[in-house]
């Protein structure tokens, strides 16, 4: 019996018409999960239920190229999971959960999503998903990284206290070394254009003529270029969550676009701080939402300073923990009153904080690993180390609440490997049968960048832009509007006419 091993990964953004929906028309796909004669009955499906997730899981291995311009050479394994529907009578085909990242694992997605999932699709779809080479249960690859500089807060390239990045070139120059040393031609083949297909060759092992996808994040970007290489194999495609697609820039673009993505996010966190219904709980952290944001910049630069002993032995809180704790936590409203206790127990000389398990512990090396090489091996970075120290002070000066991170060097600048393709440039051409949902205050995928991935998609795309902050739209923030237009597009091919705007 195959053996799937446990994930854990943290993943490393027009007008707005007045009406929620102004009308709709109907995007067509096969009826009844029509099959194509090329593929089929190459997957060996297995159970694979775990607590909490979808009764009927089931996992197995597929194979795919290390490299697809030599398909008969050596192999790589995916893991893969399915959730079969239990309505054959309603079944209409199968839709692909594409997960975020680079590094988040679609097996570990399925189970955490997939009852929510299913009790919306109302049995039109198989669910499947994956885990992209480099993650969990796929082959995997590993640079070597001593574990101090797998800690989350250290990959994400946080400057000094003083601004300097000294400490960060150096950093990032020992871990690109390391991976050109270790990772071999398997970490090499960590790219988002692998994955992309990937997906192609898992659509014909599951014999489908056609897939509708839900991507989320990351996702969203390896969703659009799937529906750019493979337009003809899309049904009902769904983007959550999406970043600026700029082929120049990729990654290095969603980077630079946190710095104000965190900046238009951090007003919601300070209005739920400063609420007078937070006295009850013991979590207010301020008179005014105004004075929150001082009150954070202040910490962390005294934490930058003086670091505070945690719970976690040898591992006190510091500016950067603190900051890093933030990007995460803002993803959802959910987080803000954990947050809230972090900064509680910063200020309080009697308290110890307490680190979630993200910041306590280093990632495991092939998760840092896949993240680092995918986005390094996307794009070509710039080398400059004074480029980079220049870009951080100014958006350090410009943007305090991630103090000249999103400019900040990463292995990429010294890495030895440059990409071996241009990345996809997305365009209208293709069929009209994508939806996409947005936050108007993603801290990690802004809406500014979704907007990019709107006006290249044009008259393929619809915007679904709904009025609150968090990361991740559909069945994850709680607005029964826009979940609804997501659930109608997917379970009976409805999609609005026009961009449409759903209230908070």
């Amino acid at each position: 019996m195959t053996t799937y091993r446990n994930h854990s990964r943290k993943t490393l953004l027009l007008a707005l018409s007045a009406a929620v929906v102004a009308g709709s028309l109907a995007v067509a796909g096969p009826v009844g999960g029509a099959r194509a004669v090329e593929g089929g009955g190459g997957l060996e499906w297995e159970p694979c239920a775990q607590a909490g997730g979808p009764a009927g899981q089931e996992c197995a291995e597929l194979e795919v190229p290390l490299d697809y311009g030599k398909p008969g050479g050596r192999q790589l394994t995916l893991a893969v999971s399915r959730v079969r529907s239990e309505e054959p009578q309603a079944r209409r085909g199968t839709l692909l959960f594409i997960p975020g990242g680079p590094g988040g694992s679609g097996v570990q997605a399925l189970t955490r999503k997939g009852n929510a999932l299913l009790g919306e699709l109302n049995g039109a779809y198989d669910v499947v998903s994956f885990d992209p080479r480099g993650v969990g249960g796929s082959t995997t690859a590993s640079c070597g990284l001593d574990a101090d500089d797998r800690y989350l807060a250290k990959l994400r390239s946080w400057p000094g206290a003083d601004g300097r990045i000294g400490e960060n070139v150096a950093r990032s120059r020992r871990t690109a070394e390391a991976c050109d040393e270790n990772g071999g031609a398997v970490l090499r083949s960590f790219t988002s254009a692998n994955e992309v297909r990937d997906i192609e060759r898992f659509r014909q092992a599951l014999g489908e003529e056609k897939l509708s996808a839900w991507g989320t994040s990351y996702g969203t970007y390896i969703g659009a270029v799937y529906a750019q290489k493979y337009p003809e194999r899309t049904d009902r495609w769904v983007l959550d969550s999406s970043g600026d697609p700029d082929p120049t820039r990729v990654e290095r673009g969603w980077m630079a676009n946190t710095s104000r993505a965190v900046e238009d996010r951090f007003p919601d966190f300070a209005a739920w701080a400063a609420d007078p219904d937070r006295d009850g709980e013991g979590l207010r952290l301020a008179e005014r939402p105004e004075d929150v944001r001082p009150l954070f910049i202040a910490l962390a630069a005294r934490l930058d300073r003086e670091p505070k002993e945690s719970t976690t032995e040898g591992n006190p809180l510091t500016g950067a923990m603190l900051r890093q704790a933030f990007l995460n936590g803002l993803y959802s409203d959910s987080v803000f009153p954990q947050l809230a206790r972090l900064v509680q127990a910063a200020q309080d000389p009697a308290a110890k904080p307490v680190l979630s398990p993200d910041l306590a512990q280093p990632l495991r090396d092939e998760d840092a690993s896949v993240t680092i090489a995918v986005i390094c091996n996307d794009v070509r970075w710039p080398a400059s180390v004074g480029g980079y120290a220049r870009a951080t002070k100014e958006d350090r000066a410009r943007y305090p609440l991630t103090a000249g991170m999103p400019g900040n060097i990463l292995p990429c600048a010294f890495w030895k490997n440059g990409p071996a393709e241009k990345p996809t440039r997305i365009t209208d051409r293709g069929p009209s049968n994508i939806l996409m949902i947005q936050s108007l205050r993603d801290p990690s995928t802004p809406y500014f960048g979704a907007l990019k991935m709107r006006e290249a998609l044009g008259d393929r795309a619809r915007l679904v832009t709904v009025d609150q902050g968090g990361h991740g739209m559909y069945l994850a923030n709680g607005n029964a509007c826009g979940d609804s237009l997501v659930t109608a597009f997917l379970t009976t091919g409805e999609r609005p006419e026009r961009d449409v705007y759903c209230a908070s």
